[in-house]
């Protein structure tokens, strides 16, 4: 793997605010290492941009970061969840490419 690419695998869970956001929320010292190399405050609310592959998908976004983890969330869109036939509670393996 490149420097700014990171696998892991996580569960994905539900928002339990308005809407019916989905995340994964990636592995503390996997989002400690993001942020000291990327975590440059470029973006609003502190977001990284990223690269995303979850099985077939591809797609950019941002991650997040997230003080109660201590680590970054990564927001799944709808069309991901769909084609992936994924939901909540699902684990799923994850590859991150930062963008830069």
């Amino acid at each position: 793997m490149k420097h700014n690419e990171y696998q892991f695998k996580a569960k994905v869970w539900e928002y339990q605010g308005t809407g019916t956001w989905h995340f994964v929320t990636l592995p503390q010292e996997m989002g400690a290492e993001i942020k000291q190399l990327f975590g440059l405050p470029r973006h609003g609310w502190g977001s990284i941009p990223v690269e995303v592959t979850i099985g077939i998908s591809t797609w950019k976004t941002s991650i997040f970061p997230d003080k109660e983890s201590g680590s970054y969330l990564l927001p799944i869109k709808s069309v991901v969840r769909k084609a992936e036939g994924m939901t909540k509670g699902d684990e799923v393996m994850v590859l991150i490419r930062v963008l830069n």
